[in-house]
């Protein structure tokens, strides 16, 4: 496993956080797992799980379908943390390159091991250049908001 144990500090305020999870190339089933795996040893209990869905690519073409979850976490990172460490998690699992800008600031997506993405922090909103909280295209995503109102009831598979 490349992850190794590393605990969080549970007297540490706690705070909500749901992460999209995606895969496209490889075992996208155990990347997904294995990526969770990651997430609680480095971030923090997991509450719940949505089920996993297949989805198109979105925002590029590929003839990789992609497996998607939502993840509802705890966690006493800072959200600068929380992205560090999600960006790391990718990078262990197989992802070498990140989603670029071209230079009308248009993104520019492709296949991927795995991509994790902070979609809610709490009530916190970040605007940076590099991390916006909640996540900006999520809305327009079925693929995200689907899974994300599975874990946001009761019924969603609880940890």
């Amino acid at each position: 496993m490349p992850c190794s144990s590393l605990k969080t500090d549970a007297r540490m305020r706690q705070t909500d956080i749901y992460l999209g999870l995606g895969s496209n190339l490889g075992d996208r089933h155990t990347l997904l797992l294995q990526a969770i795996e990651c997430l609680v040893q480095r971030v923090g209990p997991l509450v719940r799980c949505s089920s996993f869905i297949e989805s198109e690519p979105w925002g590029f073409a590929s003839e990789h379908p992609f497996l998607n979850a939502v993840v509802l976490m705890q966690t006493s990172l800072t959200p600068r943390q929380l992205l560090e460490t999600t960006q790391q998690i990718e990078r262990e699992l197989g992802r070498t390159e990140k989603t670029a800008s071209v230079s009308d600031g248009t993104p520019t997506y492709h296949d991927r091991p795995i991509d994790i993405d902070i979609l809610l922090y709490g009530d916190t909103t970040v605007d940076e250049p590099d991390l916006q909280i909640p996540h900006p295209k999520m809305a327009e995503r079925p693929f995200v908001m689907e899974p994300l109102r599975e874990v946001q009831t009761p019924v969603g598979r609880v940890f």
